[in-house]
């Protein structure tokens, strides 16, 4: 009997190929990809929505013309060049760009091959920065429960030690200081904040800066919170004299409403050091980028080794400068906002009605993110046949089955895709 070519290279994955938190002896099912466009992968052979994104990367869809030519225009000059006493113009026009559409204070940009080395950064940076200022003691981070930073061993650090996916390495991480996660909008701020400012009052000494997810924590469990939390981190970073970091890998890019959350909305929050990354380059190529302010960038240079002490082989690759600085063109000359509160009133539509089923203990959305809580951990294969047959693609976790769509998905998309999370909820 003759094996057909998708079965033998699924077999060979299952052998072979380790895919994100999941067992070699017992690997998860996986399905094969052969195309995609628009909003919608080929998948088994079967066209289907990218409710996912890509994990909130592919803001823009797949096979953009604009991002393709970006790509291909630059290969066509080099792929790549090391970063080390040399530099080029995709990573200049990126720098210019990212440095144009963050708060005036940030200025200086370090380009990190990924989110998780981004977070690695800014965590170096606010060590170096508190050395440099004559304060070596301080080499602890306070945050809150609930958050996600990455999978490397600073930001599993700085990880919910508890409810998040790291607790196996508790022995390794150094322990950092956790307050409690902050409340949903509208809720108790006055409550969650004199416990934070206790926190930070007991810990000062000994802490270099705050490190946090501004207004939507993610994969520690897709909770939307008060933005006014984010005035009260600033005062208290400002008091103690911390480094405030925004960890925006999964906010950025107009995901939650705002462009980028520092600077935005009422609160009008700055940090001192903003993480970037997922939908920098709309999905095409890894990268991410670390932006600080000139007291910050004073202050490392300041410190022993007189130079931020850190530098990947890929920094600045241009094809991922080039594609990135595309896609930021794209995202504002195309109109995020709107497309984003499009989405976001399909969501609410779509999504809203589910708080009635059984089963469901909340709904949520903020932006371009949908949310739907289970009062159980979802049966993740049944939730996910559930929404393959019926035309979208998702990926639950723990108790959540959530949705973050590409920007240009249409309305009817939108519809496709809140049916299909309703599927799955009733299967899950």
């Amino acid at each position: 009997m003759t094996t057909s070519p998708a079965t033998a290279l699924l077999a060979y994955d299952r052998e072979h190929l380790w895919h994100p938190y999941t067992s070699m002896t017992d690997p998860a099912p996986t399905r094969l990809v052969s195309g995609a466009d628009g909003v919608r992968l080929t998948l088994d052979g079967a066209d289907v929505i990218d409710a996912m994104s890509s994990w909130w990367s592919a803001i823009h869809g797949y096979r953009h013309p604009v991002l393709d030519a970006a790509i291909a225009n630059q290969a066509r000059e080099f792929t790549h060049v090391m970063f080390g006493g040399l530099t080029h113009e995709p990573a200049v026009e990126l720098a210019r760009r990212l440095v144009d559409l963050t708060p005036d204070p940030l200025q200086h940009v370090f380009l990190a091959d990924s989110g998780s080395v981004s977070v690695e950064v800014a965590l170096k940076m606010a060590l170096q920065h508190q050395r440099g200022i004559g304060r070596p003691e301080r080499t602890r981070f306070l945050t809150v429960l609930g958050g996600y930073h990455g999978d490397t061993c600073g930001c599993m650090g700085v990880c919910d030690p508890v409810g998040g996916m790291h607790s196996m390495f508790t022995g390794l991480l150094p322990r950092h200081v956790f307050g409690q996660r902050p409340p949903p909008p509208g809720g108790d701020v006055d409550t969650w904040a004199a416990g934070f400012d206790a926190l930070a009052d007991e810990h000062a000494p000994e802490l270099a800066g705050i490190v946090v997810e501004p207004l939507l924590q993610g994969a520690g469990g897709m909770h939307p919170y008060d933005p006014e939390c984010l005035r009260v981190m600033r005062d208290v970073a400002d008091r103690h004299g911390l480094v405030l970091i925004f960890d925006e890998i999964a906010t950025g890019f107009g995901r939650t409403g705002h462009l980028v959350v520092s600077g935005s909305g009422d609160h009008g929050v700055t940090p001192d050091i903003l993480c970037l990354g997922k939908a920098l380059t709309g999905g095409y190529l890894t990268l991410a980028a670390t932006l600080c302010t000139p007291a910050i960038a004073a202050g490392i240079s300041a410190s022993e080794s007189g130079v931020l002490m850190h530098g990947p082989t890929f920094m600045g690759n241009p094809l991922a400068c080039a594609v990135a600085a595309a896609s930021i063109d794209l995202l504002l000359d195309r109109g995020w906002e709107q497309d984003v509160t499009r989405i976001n009133t399909g969501l609410n539509r779509g999504l809203s009605p589910l708080r009635q089923q059984p089963g469901v203990s909340d709904v949520r959305t903020l932006g371009a993110v949908g949310v739907v809580q289970l009062d159980h951990p979802v049966d993740v294969a049944a939730a996910t046949e559930a929404a393959l047959a019926s035309g979208v693609w998702v990926r639950p976790f723990r108790d959540l089955i959530y949705t973050m769509p590409p920007y240009i998905s249409t309305d009817v998309d939108v519809a496709e895709i809140c049916a299909a999370i309703g599927a799955a909820v009733r299967a899950g």
